[in-house]
């Protein structure tokens, strides 16, 4: 798997309000750590939200959704079900421009 690409994932148990059930995720993590480790850091999709600044819009296999940038997890990819594509160039500059604001003074 590669950063920026979306896999079904299979996210439960979880507890609270952490982001349940198999859906797509987009992969966070670089490339480096995704080959060398048997985890990969990832950002749960949802079509149910609302705009928020660190929910990311994203038009992904026919619908429109977004990137949940605040409920990133680590997961072990044993959870990964299935490839689904990539995001656009135009979102993945969104996205590393969301989560620089969120992680880095």
């Amino acid at each position: 798997m590669n950063q920026y690409e979306v896999w079904l994932v299979s996210l439960d148990p979880t507890i609270g309000c952490e982001v349940k059930k198999t859906r797509p995720c987009l992969v966070i993590s670089p490339d480096v750590m995704n080959k060398y480790l048997a985890t990969i850091i990832i950002a749960p999709m949802t079509t149910k939200s609302h705009p928020y600044p660190t929910r990311v819009a994203l038009h992904f296999s026919g619908k429109d959704g977004f990137a949940i940038l605040d409920q990133i997890r680590t997961v072990d990819k044993q959870r990964l079900v299935k490839h689904l594509g990539v995001i656009t160039q135009d979102e993945i500059v969104t996205i590393k421009r969301i989560i620089q604001e969120m992680l880095v003074d």
